[in-house]
């Protein structure tokens, strides 16, 4: 027993996991020859499910076992028809090899030729890659030569290599042939069966990856000449904010300026909102088929490019071509926020100057209900005073009916200017009370 066996360790839980993770998607043993298509198909989600009620049933009609759990890498043989299917994060890829095929006639039986008949329609998805290769056998034969290998590509120009410092011979069109796939051709000189095996998942996922790269490409072709307008209408709005003067035609409307400012940053990030998912994943697709190329250590043919040499002279250009409009993106992203900053700023200038002006109107009329509330109180100490002398007058009368002998003319003349200044300084010290109270509305004690 060993001696770690009995150790009470505290285990992760993913730990199992992750050493399988190494293990997932193993390399084949191919032997050669071998008949070989491979599908790339983009779907969604409920889409992958369906795919894999699907293989079920391709299991059941071949008389395999019948998978119960979708797992990343589904590999079985049936016969010489040997069944991969492996998950991306966007597409699903189907791999058939039938382990046989005709040597003098390389793409006259494929990897589907013995599927049911039906069964391959039946997959949903979108068919992004579809391609057939072809392996044969050249260690014990001559090699054809290539006037006849053209042939094998309907006389198209044809893309070679030697890798693997020799081992084997690698030819292809990159071009979609007469029964809608790609076509590969290889001659294995001198490979081991396990050699060949990754030799053509590399070659497979080459492929399927090099299109996966290029989805980005159209849609920064179709996403450049709007960039182009709505740089021009950001330019002309700059152009509005920078004017110094403005006759009554052109006089420049903050509101309607943010209106539009705010209508071309939303097209700005529903743009970058489906565009950015799609550039990251051609960054990470040629980051894949970069080293892909690298791990085939390609040895050149006399007079044809190799893959290396085919797929950087395009991709890389495509590839930049997506950077250059995910930065385009970003950049015309930043200078809105900029030109918003420099309208909100000055939006609220507008509304500080407006303010100072109510301000200002707002205390002009304060000065001038001020000089009004003088003159009431002047008007309200002659009123009162009228009143307040009627009322001692009829007090005199009153006393001098009840038979004090007082000069009522006299009398009411000494009382008016006492009552007149009574009410005067009255009025003053109430009006005083409450300049004060205003003046400090902290200091209402008295």
């Amino acid at each position: 027993m060993s001696a770690t066996s009995n150790l009470q360790l505290d285990m992760h839980p993913l730990r199992e996991a992750l050493y399988e993770e190494m293990h997932s998607r193993p390399f084949q043993v191919i032997p050669s020859p071998a008949r070989i298509t491979h599908l790339s198909v983009v779907s969604s989600e409920p889409q992958k499910v369906d795919q894999f009620r699907h293989l079920q049933q391709l299991c059941e009609i071949l008389g395999g076992e019948v998978p119960e759990y979708d797992v990343p890498c589904f590999q079985q043989r049936f016969g010489k028809l040997k069944v991969r299917r492996e998950k991306h994060m966007e597409f699903v890829s189907y791999t058939f090899i039938w382990l046989g095929g005709d040597d003098h006639q390389p793409f006259a039986e494929t990897g589907i030729s013995q599927l049911p008949e039906g069964w391959l329609e039946g997959i949903c998805g979108e068919v992004v890659a579809a391609f057939h290769l072809s392996v044969e056998d050249v260690r014990d034969v001559d090699e054809p030569g290539i006037p006849e290998v053209k042939r094998y590509f309907d006389e198209m120009r044809l893309i070679g290599s030697q890798p693997s410092q020799g081992a084997a011979q690698v030819w292809t069109s990159y071009r979609m042939h007469s029964d809608g796939f790609g076509r590969f051709l290889i001659y294995n000189r001198e490979m081991s069966d396990s050699q060949l095996g990754r030799l053509i998942q590399r070659l497979l996922e080459i492929e399927s990856y090099r299109l996966m790269t290029l989805m980005g490409l159209p849609m920064a072709r179709s996403i450049s000449p709007e960039l182009q307008q709505m740089d021009q209408q950001l330019a002309d709005l700059t152009q509005v904010l920078s004017a110094e003067q403005y006759d009554d035609v052109n006089c420049r409307d903050e509101r309607q300026l943010l209106s539009r400012l705010t209508h071309l940053a939303s097209r700005v990030e529903a743009y970058r909102a489906s565009a950015t998912f799609r550039f990251n994943a051609t960054n990470a697709y040629q980051d894949l088929v970069m080293s892909r190329l690298a791990d085939l250590r390609e040895d050149e043919v006399s007079g044809h490019l190799t893959l290396q040499e085919f797929i950087t002279r395009r991709m890389v250009p495509a590839v930049r071509t997506c950077k250059a409009t995910a930065e385009r993106l970003e950049d015309l992203s930043r200078r809105i926020d900029r030109v918003s900053d420099m309208l909100r700023t000055q939006v609220e200038l507008s509304i500080q100057g407006q303010n100072q002006e109510l301000l200002s109107s707002m205390d002009r009329r304060s000065q001038i209900q001020l000089m009004m509330q003088h003159t009431v109180e002047g008007l309200s100490v002659a009123a009162i005073s009228y009143y307040t002398i009627g009322l001692v007058k009829i007090f005199i009368g009153v006393l001098y009916d009840q038979g004090l002998h007082i000069n009522k003319s006299l009398s009411l003349g000494i009382a008016m200017p006492l009552v007149i200044i009574a009410v005067a300084l009255i009025t003053r010290r109430i009006h005083s009370k409450f300049s004060k109270l205003a003046a400090d509305p902290a200091d209402n004690t008295h």
